[in-house]
């Protein structure tokens, strides 16, 4: 039986738009919204706890036993869909449980990578490569709104990992992974001479690169060869040329 709310003060709305602004809050509460029917339905797909389902009204979509079923007139789905034109159906989702630090030689590290579109875009395709993703400090919330529809849902099929540089660099260290990481120097190496499946790759942000702590700890740096009046690559463009590559690699 569907639930009805109409008033903008009730609890379970407040809770969603505070789970939608803040990442404190969404780590404190182990739960985050997934808006939109298709991000929904691979949340539901994959096994993803699902705690409710928050739908305007006159919208039909499938509600499956044990979910608690929401209604909301249309005026209250746009005060709390951060989407510009909101689809009328948003889930509260529960956060899976954070799993140990498990570092595979063809992982690829993301450090500081602090746009949410990047940050989704790099999931959706480590995902659709099969590679390892973990996330250094510096990144977008992998949870956050912008960053879990920019996955395409890649956040529900493989959850990311998420440890400090520490952590990544002492695991480094116990399992004799050598460490690559992407640079702009002269000391660079082009990326396809690169026995990249035997490594850990770390790739940086587009302003920063990568950090000093990756730096001093590489034994090696790669560069993606690309004309020369071209600067650089997009964050995302450029992990995804390195996922390829470790894909290429691995078969």
């Amino acid at each position: 039986m569907a639930e009805w709310i109409t008033s903008k003060t009730n609890t379970t709305l407040q809770h969603l738009r505070k789970l939608a602004a803040s990442r404190k809050y969404r780590y404190e509460c182990r739960a985050f919204v997934a808006d939109g029917a298709k991000l929904v339905e691979e949340a539901l797909r994959w096994g993803l706890g699902v705690d409710a389902l928050i739908l305007r009204e006159g919208v039909e979509f499938p509600v499956p036993a044990g979910v608690r079923e929401i209604r909301v007139p249309e005026g209250l789905m746009k005060d709390i869909s951060r989407m510009e034109t909101p689809q009328g159906v948003l889930a509260l989702c529960r956060m899976p449980e954070p799993e140990p630090l498990d570092l595979r030689p063809g992982s690829l590290i993301l450090d500081g990578i602090q746009d949410p579109g990047n940050l989704g875009t790099i999931l959706r395709a480590g995902d659709a490569f099969e590679v390892p993703v973990i996330l250094s400090e510096g990144c977008a919330d992998p949870y956050g709104e912008k960053t879990v529809r920019a996955t395409m849902g890649a956040v529900f099929r493989r959850p990311p990992l998420q440890a400090t540089a520490e952590e990544i660099l002492a695991q480094c260290r116990e399992r004799g992974l050598p460490l690559c990481v992407t640079a702009l120097s002269e000391t660079a190496e082009d990326i396809r001479g690169i026995d990249l499946k035997s490594c850990v790759t770390v790739i940086g942000s587009e302003g920063q690169g990568v950090g000093e702590a990756f730096l001093e700890a590489a034994s090696r740096q790669a560069i993606i060869p690309m004309s020369p009046r071209c600067e650089s690559l997009n964050a995302a463009v450029a992990a995804t040329v390195v996922l390829w590559e470790l894909r290429r690699e691995c078969k």
